[in-house]
């Protein structure tokens, strides 16, 4: 039992150190979109990046991209959720759909509106409407895939798959915030803000859930 605590507290203090640096590093660049610093980070990412502009590897960053789009992340959700709902997971499934519609959908709406960055003015790939920062895809894929990494640590027992989805849902993300520098819609700060904002979502709503299941389990 004493085991246990020591690692839930440890854990406990990771996830805090977590949201600190994340929070930090949302408001540094959020504080500083017109700094020296980070108009170089931006321009040097920009310009490696698509500096690979191609037909065939626009093709591939399209399907990306899409794996982050709204209208994706919102049939997954729904799909994830009536199937967990079936599973008889039903506290998963309220979980999964409370994180991805309120982070992703209302949390990064009301981020980009206080922030009002415009979008970068270089060669754009595709044509996107609305604000920068923090980038929705970036910030939806953290949130939607980051959840479903949770839920198959909840639901799998094995090491394996814990960890295959883990990767799977980290190189998903990454890819997809490079596709949205690729395409020219997005700053990689904003990728990076985007990032840092879902991950202190994720972080929060896990906590929620935790608490939640264990106030269920008490009754």
């Amino acid at each position: 039992m004493e085991k246990l605590e020591k690692r839930s507290l440890w854990y406990s203090i990771l996830l805090l150190i977590i949201i600190i640096i994340c929070t930090w590093g949302f408001f540094d660049i959020a504080d500083n979109f017109n700094s020296s610093q980070i108009h170089h980070f931006d321009n040097v990412i920009i310009g490696y990046v698509q500096g690979y502009i191609s037909a065939p590897i626009t093709t591939v960053m399209l399907w990306i991209t899409f794996l982050g789009s709204t209208k994706w992340v919102a049939i997954i959700t729904l799909l994830m959720v009536i199937l967990l709902f079936i599973m008889r997971h039903k506290l998963l499934s309220i979980y999964l759909a409370l994180t991805v519609a309120i982070g992703a959908g209302l949390f990064n709406q009301v981020l980009k509106y206080i922030f009002k960055r415009a979008r970068p003015d270089i060669h754009r790939v595709i044509q996107e409407q609305g604000y920068s920062f923090p980038s929705g895809h970036s910030m939806g894929s953290m949130i939607l895939y980051g959840s479903l990494a949770f839920i198959l640590f909840k639901l799998y027992k094995h090491l394996w798959a814990k960890i295959l989805g883990a990767v799977i849902a980290l190189l998903l993300i990454i890819c997809i915030g490079i596709s949205r520098i690729y395409l020219g819609v997005h700053y990689p700060s904003d990728v990076v803000g985007g990032y840092s904002a879902g991950a202190v979502w994720v972080i929060i709503s896990i906590v929620a859930f935790i608490f939640f299941e264990k106030r269920q389990n008490h009754r």
